[in-house]
């Protein structure tokens, strides 16, 4: 192998060198981000979102997942369902099934990046249909809340998940949320923000995009758009109270910033969305 000599231009610029560029990762010179399409929701009966057929416009639900590029690394926003994942009838998700035809990982891939190069995971909350690609990302910092991790890692996993789905997080280095908000990059421009009450410390994601601009990824503040137009809440809230007052503080938020809701859950607005290797920035 022969040796190169650097000139002194060149060794500063490969020392100044994004470290998203370091861990494996395209190098970019603002934020962006990126959509995955990680599933589906079979809905068959809408009663436990307090809400009824007649009043709405699409009974299934999207399961988006979400990375944010960052010219400091990447963000992972939840991390969806596993690929054709469905549950017995008559078991306790019967009625609610999720299903897949691409892997997470594959849509990474196309947009140029791989799970293990991720510089961070972050998940709205401790619910199977957002965290089943989890052991995916064992080599990112995982940022969580202490009581969701506690969930995760308690004597009673939540609901329809399985440990084998998101174990290897327990050895994972991880930083824990404070109760506010917080700043993922440092310049305001990834906030995960509190939004408690669907489970004890659900928060959603503020991006804010140079041309795009700001936008509000929900994470389960809201899974159809009616439980807007109608205020409704799901049967299911860890606390119902706690959860109105996160939408009042979300919506005053969105009031103040200029950003627009992402409904995660919501199939209609989600199919509208470009999806990777596109993006948006």
């Amino acid at each position: 192998m022969k040796n190169i000599l650097l000139t002194p231009i060149l060794a500063a610029a490969i020392l100044a060198a994004p470290a998203a560029f370091a861990a494996g990762n395209p190098p970019v010179s603002s934020v962006r981000l990126y959509v995955f399409d990680c599933g589906r929701l079979k809905v068959e009966d809408p009663s436990r979102f307090n809400l009824k057929k007649e009043e709405m416009k699409t009974l299934d639900m999207s399961v988006g997942c979400y990375m944010i590029a960052h010219p400091k690394g990447t963000l992972l926003w939840d991390v969806g369902v596993i690929p054709d994942k469905k549950f017995p009838a008559g078991g306790p998700a019967s009625k609610l099934y999720a299903s897949s035809n691409k892997t997470l990982k594959s849509q990474m891939a196309a947009a140029g990046y791989q799970p293990e190069n991720s510089t961070y995971l972050a998940m709205s909350h401790a619910h199977w249909d957002h965290l089943a690609n989890a052991n995916e990302f064992a080599k990112a910092t995982w940022l969580t809340r202490a009581v969701e991790r506690g969930i995760l890692f308690g004597p009673n996993p939540p609901e329809r998940s399985t440990p084998d789905e998101y174990d290897a997080l327990k050895s994972a280095k991880s930083i824990s949320l404070p109760e506010g908000d917080y700043d993922v990059f440092g310049d305001g421009s990834v906030v995960i923000k509190p939004a408690y009450g669907h489970t004890p410390g659900h928060s959603v994601l503020f991006v804010r995009l140079a041309k795009t601009g700001p936008v509000l990824l929900s994470g389960d503040l809201y899974h159809y758009p009616e439980e807007i137009t109608l205020d409704r809440y799901p049967t299911f809230e860890f606390n119902k109270q706690q959860t109105q007052q996160a939408r009042a503080n979300i919506q005053a938020f969105m009031k103040q910033s200029g950003a627009k809701l992402w409904i995660q859950h919501d199939l209609a607005a989600f199919e509208k969305l470009k999806k990777a290797p596109s993006y948006y920035e």
